[in-house]
């Protein structure tokens, strides 16, 4: 199987930080370091979805707090995966939850874990990242966790440009076992799943205001505008347009639902009718 090298989006003015992360990326990640949050912002714009962002989070504010430029993107860029790095001693330990509560998700402390190794296996674990949190505020706690496993290894895998066979790699098995548990488990089969995921994934990315919909059909892989078209109206039956304008991803992941819950209706043993009384 072929490695994806995947998008790293760099804002940070340390050198000794943006070497670190140059070695940790190896030939996983393409690294491009950016100047500027205007810079940043049109890099995301033509960003794929599993794009990650390392950011220091008071580039450029000489009030020493969080930059207001970081709100503003992450306020633009409500899906995108942002990585705060920074010193978490002292009083600015304090400006986590800030950043949390911005959308930043995750923190890279620099006092404490700013080797490649450390910075690799935080890198790792945030790929599918975005869609992946989404899922888990909309999957229902009833879901299996067979079955939660398979939708979010396919949510990785969509945001990485994968296909259903790297979903079994992942979870190390055949792709007829894969087959074997989505049936047992009420979820569309593979390749279908994965259409739903990428239509999931266009419903968050719809959902940010700064991406045009030429952007949403090209990072979620769609070959072009009129296909990503095609794709929401088939399984939504509404357009880009209307889907932002009434909640793109709410809408998708409502439909989605209601996919799984027919497919477990449709799988659910039928109750035994009781005998007649003439043959008791």
């Amino acid at each position: 199987m072929k490695s994806i090298v995947r998008a790293l989006l760099v804002l940070h003015p340390e050198e000794r930080v943006r070497e670190c992360l140059l070695r940790a990326a190896e030939a996983r990640y393409h690294v491009r370091a950016v100047p500027t949050w205007e810079e940043l912002r049109s890099a995301l714009r033509e960003a794929p979805p599993s794009a990650l962002v390392v950011v220091d989070p008071y580039s450029g504010n000489g009030a020493g707090a969080p930059a207001p430029a970081l709100r503003g993107l992450l306020g633009e860029f409500p899906s995108s995966t942002v990585i705060a790095a920074m010193e978490t001693a002292g009083p600015r330990y304090r400006d986590v939850h800030t950043l949390g509560h911005w959308g930043v998700v995750d923190v890279l402390s620099l006092n404490l874990e700013l080797t490649p190794e450390a910075v690799r296996r935080r890198l790792q674990t945030m790929h599918g990242r975005a869609l992946q949190r989404l899922l888990q505020r909309a999957l229902p706690p009833t879901l299996p966790s067979r079955a939660v496993s398979i939708v979010m290894t396919a949510a990785e895998t969509v945001s990485s440009g994968g296909h259903a066979a790297d979903v079994a790699r992942t979870l190390l098995v055949s792709g007829r076992t894969l087959n074997r548990w989505a049936v047992s488990a009420a979820l569309p089969p593979p390749r279908r799943l994965l259409a739903w995921m990428r239509v999931l994934l266009a419903g968050a990315l719809l959902d940010d205001p700064g991406r045009s919909v030429a952007s949403v059909s090209q990072a979620c892989g769609y070959s072009s505008d009129s296909a990503l078209r095609t794709a929401l109206n088939a399984f939504l039956g509404r357009s880009p347009k209307r889907l932002r304008q009434t909640g793109a991803f709410t809408f998708a992941s409502e439909q989605f639902l209601a996919d799984l819950a027919s497919r477990r209706r449709a799988r659910a043993p039928r109750p035994r009718l009781p005998a007649r009384y003439g043959e008791l």
